[in-house]
């Protein structure tokens, strides 16, 4: 009998206008992450992802005036949350200024996530986090998302 090998992934996918934005993004989040199994044990994890969640919308909101597509999949090791947005032009990390009370939305996003990552596409760009539920190996591949 051979090893079954092949990936078992769960996601989900909601679209965010400017004018609804951020706080439906992290209910319809809490909601999604509700469902998976780890996340009864790991609620400074969930808390991780819904302050990740709410920092990537109000970066396309914001910064790309765009609506945000928001996408999570659980794929048994890491859950991954991707925002896309209409603008191409990558994020750019803020300089760090303590007289300032924005532009620390990645700098945020990095410190909570296991890795981060930006894919340009055709239509503009997508932001994705990987957050390893506590107990789950570490991506092999430096923190960085594919």
């Amino acid at each position: 009998m051979t090893k079954d090998t092949s990936l078992r992934a769960v996601g989900w996918a909601q679209s965010f206008p400017a004018s609804q934005g951020v706080r439906a993004g992290r209910r319809w989040t809490r909601e999604h992450l509700a469902s998976l199994e780890w996340t009864k044990d790991a609620p400074e994890m969930v808390d991780a992802i819904l302050l990740s969640v709410s920092e990537l919308i109000t970066n396309a909101h914001v910064h790309a005036h765009s609506d945000a597509q928001l996408v999570l999949t659980w794929d048994s090791h890491c859950l991954h949350v991707s925002v896309h947005d209409s603008d191409p032009l990558p994020p750019a990390k803020q300089p760090e200024d303590v007289t300032t009370t924005g532009g620390r939305g990645l700098a945020i996003v990095d410190a909570l996530a296991d890795g981060w990552a930006t894919h340009p596409q055709a239509s503009g760009k997508t932001v994705t986090a990987c957050f390893v539920p506590p107990g789950a190996p570490k991506p092999r591949h430096g923190g960085d998302v594919s």
